[in-house]
């Protein structure tokens, strides 16, 4: 699951950010503090041990946040995260949530 520069095109390299960050980073922190939100500074914990985790830049973990919050997975409010409102059904039944998963829920009407 490691990103190496070069190898992928943009969109690729992008999807790929955001399945990290979403499978190893925000669902994991949303289950472990069973709340739909997280700080700014409990994000920062969590993604410090993945990227000591991986060996992976904290700049790959920031892109693929970015790039979760432009698709309309995750909303921010000052310093505060949340999760789209269809995804916590998930998050009550603590529940594998994939990218897949979330992908189909929040562009279903």
């Amino acid at each position: 699951m490691l990103l190496v520069l070069g190898e992928k095109g943009k969109h690729a390299s992008g999807t790929e950010n955001r399945r990290l960050v979403w499978k190893e980073v925000v669902w994991p922190l949303i289950l472990e503090l069973n709340n739909v939100s997280f700080t700014l500074s409990e994000y920062q914990r969590k993604r410090n041990e993945v990227c000591t985790k991986f060996g992976i830049p904290v700049t790959v973990t920031s892109r693929g946040l970015v790039s979760l919050l432009q698709k309309n997975i995750l909303f921010k409010e000052k310093d505060l995260y949340s999760i789209h409102y269809k995804l916590i059904p998930y998050m009550r039944l603590k529940v594998e949530c994939n990218y897949a998963t979330i992908i189909k829920e929040v562009r279903s009407k």
